[in-house]
């Protein structure tokens, strides 16, 4: 039984898809925007959520994964996974993330506080009904996707205390929702024709309403960030009116990221793409560093 287990431990953590964890730092967001980010104790608890929202996000994924694994057997990439191919056993998998999530919300009932706690079991029961029924509903699917990036920013700042502002909501949504229509973008275009038998709502999408899309979020996201930098409360909030030159990484970060899905058929990923592609790379690091020392250090 051990030696089972622990033949099976490497497909767990394939199917934890622990590069995704990457999505979960907006819980870190509120604090970081709050001009907070020097407080130790209030970094602790926020790196504790981050950590809960990664494991309660594993768990979704392996629900997710055992839901869609007849569908994953027709995608070119995705019949490779643990579940879908076979090597990880269907009830194996959902007695991990079970024992995931009991773990997790009693860890965070204890130790940050129950408002957190609500918002951790309302998103993972979120997406468990976005799994099997949210998903199918055309651009219902997308907009889903976006509010579990808000629900990571409101348990952020709900556990260090810090009201995130209507600004970096909405900034949040819009720029998750920029990233999900990219990502069914890449899907019509890797599956072409068989693109329902994978995904059915994809049957209701074509490249060119999505690309119309994408080219009504994304000045919209691009103009939202622009307004907070030039905002009197957040100039009051940092003392500093040099913000909107941080925008010239939010610009190029999403100029880079439309290339990459137009030129080079990608998105499909984007945690893959912002690890991978070093100019997208250079643009999120190059914000972090100058909003940092705009607001932390000058």
């Amino acid at each position: 039984m051990f030696l089972s287990m622990k033949s099976m431990a490497p497909l767990i953590w394939r199917t934890m898809r622990p590069h995704h964890w990457i999505k979960n730092l907006f819980v870190l967001a509120p604090l970081f925007f709050g001009g907070q980010f020097t407080d130790q104790h209030k970094i602790a608890t926020a790196i504790l959520v981050f950590i809960a929202f990664s494991i309660i996000s594993s768990s979704i994924y392996i629900c997710n994964d055992v839901a869609d694994r007849e569908t994953d057997r027709n995608h070119p990439s995705k019949c490779k996974r643990p579940i879908a191919s076979g090597s990880l056993p269907v009830m194996t998998a959902i007695i991990v993330a079970i024992c995931f999530v009991v773990l997790t919300i009693s860890v965070v009932i204890l130790t940050v506080s129950l408002e957190v706690t609500i918002i951790l079991l309302f998103y993972f029961f979120f997406n468990i009904a976005y799994s099997f029924f949210l998903k199918n509903i055309v651009i219902v699917d997308v907009f889903c996707v976006s509010f579990g990036f808000v629900l990571r920013v409101l348990a952020g700042g709900l556990a260090v205390n810090v009201a995130p502002s209507s600004w970096l909501i909405i900034a949040t949504f819009l720029l998750s929702l920029f990233l999900a229509l990219g990502k069914r973008r890449h899907e019509l275009v890797l599956l072409n024709n068989s693109s329902d038998d994978h995904r059915p709502v994809l049957y209701h999408y074509t490249p060119h309403l999505v690309d119309q899309l994408i080219s009504v979020v994304t000045p919209v996201t691009l103009i939202t960030y622009l307004l907070y930098t030039l905002d009197s409360d957040t100039i009051a909030r940092f003392n500093s009116n040099k913000l909107f030159s941080t925008g010239i990484f939010v610009i190029f970060g999403i100029f880079r990221y439309l290339y990459l899905i137009h030129r080079k058929d990608l998105g499909g990923s984007p945690t893959r793409l912002v690890l991978k592609d070093l100019p997208l790379l250079f643009a999120i690091l190059g914000w972090i560093f100058t909003f940092s020392l705009i607001v932390y250090i000058t």
